[in-house]
């Protein structure tokens, strides 16, 4: 089926079958699973109420190849996210991760050739080490975030404002300085990932 720029319509009956409209005939997850890496737009309409169930049907494929044993989702990314549901981060996650497969979309033919130069046979390794520290940084830069400052390390004090001849700034501005060293750090190097392709 050719690309469109409209989405095909896809509706999912009470016998849990779906129907494309685009191409009159049923279809299983599977064939969504192939239509979402052929990069082929699609919604998921429940018939019955109209409602857009896209999210859950998407969600179903994943848990259908985590099943299959192709896992893709660590145990403790999975744990993480389910933490953040009703936390007040909650709203920034689908932002973080939608920018973070992005950037990993964007670059990953010329993440793959580095990561096979530069460490050949041992790809795997490096790229759980880049996965951990992206995992520390998000999970530092949600702290900073926590509501009634319940993470602040001890000794800090709000009330107890800094003099002048202080040499170190407070806690979370520090926290702040160093995300921000970080992300630098990270945009040099998808920089110079970029530069070499």
């Amino acid at each position: 089926m050719a690309k469109t720029d409209e989405p095909t319509i896809i509706k999912k009956y009470a016998n849990r079958r779906l129907y494309n409209t685009g191409t009159s005939s049923y279809v299983t997850l599977e064939d969504l699973a192939e239509m979402v890496k052929n990069e082929e737009l699609f919604v998921v309409y429940d018939a019955k109420s109209g409602d857009d169930i896209t999210r859950s049907v998407l969600t179903q494929i994943i848990f259908e190849q985590e099943n299959k044993g192709q896992n893709l989702l660590p145990i403790a990314f999975l744990r993480q996210l389910i933490r953040f549901y009703g936390d007040s981060m909650q709203n920034l996650v689908p932002s973080y991760l939608e920018f973070s497969i992005d950037s990993l979309t964007r670059e990953q033919g010329k993440f793959r050739e580095q990561m096979t130069h530069a460490f050949p046979g041992n790809a795997f390794e490096a790229m759980e080490e880049q996965v951990r520290r992206n995992t520390e940084m998000f999970e530092r830069a949600m702290r900073m975030f926590s509501p009634f400052g319940a993470i602040m390390p001890e000794g800090f004090h709000p009330a107890a404002p800094a003099t002048k001849s202080d040499e170190k700034p407070a806690t979370a501005p520090s926290d702040i300085d160093r995300l921000k060293e970080q992300m630098e750090e990270m945009q040099k190097k998808l920089d110079a990932l970029a530069s070499k392709g």
